[in-house]
């Protein structure tokens, strides 16, 4: 299965162009959408999801036109926003089994077999009679991925789901993440790029509304092996510095300042070679639209 984007464009009643001819192939399997706040990512998820038309453009899932028949999408769409709503004073159990029934799932023990089956998945079960209200932030979290799971999805549409969780729940996370990713298209739209890396066998750029670079992440980190060096710059004149040397970032770390650059070529004696990471990818990428 495969989700097709050509020439999708939205620009918004203020004037701001938040898509801008956007085309994208996304096979089956954990698809990264990775873009700074402000990029284009979410608006390009609500209108895969048609939350929201574009002004111009076409999305396929293999021959279904998601923009012409959303009421066929929405039976095989799981959908977890950045802000997802929910009843804090009802229990998870109860809140799934209504979720069930919108989705068209009228058969009771059906909807308990499932219920009971994905709160299992999401490591929920034990919390099953606890009001959502009570929730942590990582289950609030994976109940939101098991309300997106109801209805056996062929399309799961995951938009900054990581942000605010802790190291510990963010991993629990990313494994549900991946083993959902298995058999069926799972789009995770984030500014994380720990998560991309961790996780992701396809990925794509997006910055200002412009897709800037579709790739495979282990293949690309590959093209920049040998072309990233780094330097302890503390006490540097950094204006200086990014006049001479195509800078990537920066980070502190025990007190001293560091940059990595990207250069063909050994700078001079004062930088080491290190390897190269996705992160210097995005922001090498996000630096040529500067």
């Amino acid at each position: 299965m495969n989700l097709t984007i050509n020439n999708l464009s939205k620009t918004y009643s203020n004037g701001v162009q938040a898509l801008n001819d956007v085309s994208l192939t996304i096979p089956n399997g954990l698809f990264g959408l990775l873009g700074p706040n402000g990029a284009g990512k979410s608006t390009l998820m609500r209108t895969i999801a048609t939350l929201q038309e574009p002004n111009n453009g076409e999305i396929w899932l293999d021959n279904l036109n998601i923009l012409e028949q959303k009421q066929e999408l929405k039976q095989i769409l799981g959908y977890l926003p950045q802000e997802f709503g929910f009843y804090p004073k009802d229990r998870a159990i109860n809140q799934l089994d209504q979720l069930c029934m919108l989705k068209g799932i009228n058969n009771k023990l059906e909807r308990k077999q499932m219920v009971e089956y994905i709160l299992k998945k999401v490591n929920l079960w034990e919390a099953r009679k606890q009001k959502l209200g009570t929730f942590s932030g990582g289950m609030k979290q994976r109940f939101g991925i098991a309300q997106a799971l109801l209805g056996n999805p062929k399309l799961i549409i995951v938009d900054e789901p990581t942000a605010g969780l802790d190291p510990y729940e963010r991993r629990r996370f990313h494994n549900l993440l991946a083993e959902i990713g298995k058999e069926i298209i799972v789009i995770l739209s984030t500014h994380i790029v720990d998560d991309v890396s961790n996780l992701c066998t396809n990925m794509a750029i997006i910055d200002r509304g412009t897709i800037l670079i579709q790739t495979d992440p282990g293949e690309i980190i590959k093209e920049f092996d040998g072309k990233i060096w780094e330097k302890d710059i503390t006490g540097i004149n950094m204006v200086a510095f990014e006049k001479e040397y195509r800078v990537i970032s920066t980070r502190l770390f025990a007190g001293k300042n560091f940059v990595r650059i990207y250069s063909e070529t050994n700078p001079n004696e004062d930088f080491r070679p290190v390897e190269s990471i996705l992160e210097d990818v995005y922001f090498y990428t996000l630096s040529n639209q500067s």
